[in-house]
């Protein structure tokens, strides 16, 4: 059978009984073979581990830790916390990181997530890693309970990262609600809004694992968003996906506000001079005028991160990247009222969520106001689950030949001036509008982007999109 263990666009997923055992241990070890060779161990002897709150994420802990101890070093415990809060306090230990978590993809998936001293792995990383687990043998004696040390620094340090960067109470005067759901991030960010002088309510706990993905939200989200900002006066909505890189963000009025328009907002409140954000991100931030320079790239912050740093060799000087998932990535360190921020080359969801509240007390003016600034078009994305890879590639073969069916078929939507194929199929519409399809590396999903001129002819056109490729799929 074709095991579902994959690396997508960011860290190993599949299914989690899959993972949970055998292919875990010897991925580890994998990646611990390749650190070796990159001398990344030269000044450590630690590798640091973390997990989210998903059920299967503590027994893979276990399985990464004895597969660090049999590789000859040391497997240091950080419990349940933040992905961006591991990084962090492993690079600042110079030392390499595994982050168990299969971040917003349903429960009964996981995943590993592996990170180098100075940040996330990237593409030739992956390939060494896949090589070496390729070259282990399939006999190699696993255990199960390695115990490794514990170290509970590391969440201290990421709040510290924030609390000195914004100082005092930046907050005060703000009623936040937090949607709690089973975000790693849940009990933390609550602390921290707190310290900033937020007025805080918690929000909708639970004990079961929830897969929040801020790129597609789910129906009852989107209800309980508007619920609570009808019964409570907020002034905004604030979570994470499940491992806490990415933020979900929503308005005085409850309504979401998509990943992309987060991201600029946080860079024009970092005052960034250069954007990296994949080619799925709103078309406006060319035309909104508050950023010298856009690079677009494929879908996946290893190559916003070797975007980021091309941008900083060609001179620029505040760096910032952010996926559609609203995941910023700080590529330069940022000084604001005499304290600075370093840089942190992993998605993060703090830093915009603090960016976004932040804002509305500087402006003195609503979140939905802030937002509308950025003249970004009406964007909505959804996705056909269940789609085998296959099938998803077979269609976007076909859509970026003119001459097919289906491409010829999609005049159903629009006639199509061009397309855009570095990452899936992107349509520019003569209208104006854009339809992009993608397979996503997480799970097997096609995943549809729309933009349009409303949020009405948006929803339309997502929901032809989607039937459309329904259609042509399977």
């Amino acid at each position: 059978m074709q095991s579902s263990l994959k690396f997508g666009t960011s860290g190993l997923r599949g299914l989690a009984d899959e993972l949970d055992g055998a292919p875990a241990y010897r991925y580890v070890r994998a990646f611990i073979e390749v650190m070796r060779a990159r001398g990344c161990f030269d000044h450590t002897d630690k590798v640091f581990i973390g997990r989210d709150l998903r059920g299967s994420s503590a027994g893979i802990r276990a399985l990464s830790a004895a597969a660090i101890e049999d590789a000859g070093y040391v497997a240091v415990d950080c419990g349940t916390l933040p992905t961006p809060a591991l990084t962090h306090y492993a690079s600042m230990q110079g030392a390499p990181a595994v982050m168990v978590t299969g971040s917003h993809i349903p429960d009964d998936r996981n995943g590993l997530k592996f990170f180098r001293p100075d940040g996330e792995i990237d593409k030739a990383d992956e390939a060494a890693i896949s090589f070496a687990y390729a070259e282990l043998s399939s006999d190699l004696p696993i255990r199960r309970s390695g115990m490794g040390q514990t170290d509970v620094s590391a969440i201290e340090r990421y709040r510290a990262r924030y609390l000195d960067f914004l100082g005092g109470k930046t907050l005060r005067g703000l009623t936040v609600g937090i949607y709690q759901h089973s975000s790693v991030a849940r009990d933390i960010l609550v602390e921290v809004l707190q310290e900033l002088g937020a007025e805080v309510l918690p929000l909708g706990r639970s004990d079961r694992f929830i897969p929040v993905d801020t790129e597609a939200l789910r129906d009852e989200d989107v209800e309980l968003l508007r619920q609570w900002a009808v019964e409570n006066k907020l002034d905004a909505i604030v979570s994470t996906d499940g491992d806490a890189d990415r933020p979900l963000i929503a308005d005085e009025k409850g309504r979401f506000i998509r990943g992309d328009l987060v991201g600029a907002i946080t860079a024009d409140w970092l005052k960034a001079d250069c954007i990296v954000t994949p080619v799925t991100a709103n078309s406006a931030l060319e035309t909104c005028g508050r950023f010298e320079k856009v690079v677009r790239t494929k879908v996946g912050s290893p190559f916003v991160i070797a975007g980021m740093e091309d941008a900083r060799v060609a001179g620029a000087a505040r760096v910032v990247g952010f996926e559609a998932n609203g995941g910023v990535l700080l590529g330069s360190s940022v000084q604001r009222d005499g304290n600075t921020l370093a840089p942190l080359a992993t998605r993060d969801a703090f830093l915009p969520v603090l960016a976004c509240l932040d804002s509305i007390g500087a402006q003195a003016k609503p979140l939905s106001y802030i937002a509308s600034q950025f003249g970004f078009r009406a964007a909505k994305s959804d996705r056909l689950m269940q789609v085998a890879p296959e099938a998803s590639a077979a269609f976007l073969t076909q859509l970026q030949d003119r001459n097919s069916g289906i491409a010829v078929a999609f005049s159903s939507l629009g006639d199509c001036s061009h397309s855009d194929a570095t990452d899936g199929v992107k349509i520019f519409i003569t209208s104006g509008e854009v339809v992009h399809y993608r397979a996503s590396g997480n799970a097997p999903e096609l995943r549809c982007y729309v933009e349009a001129h409303d949020d009405d002819r948006a929803a339309e056109l997502l929901s032809r999109g989607l039937a459309f490729a329904l259609e042509n799929v399977r």
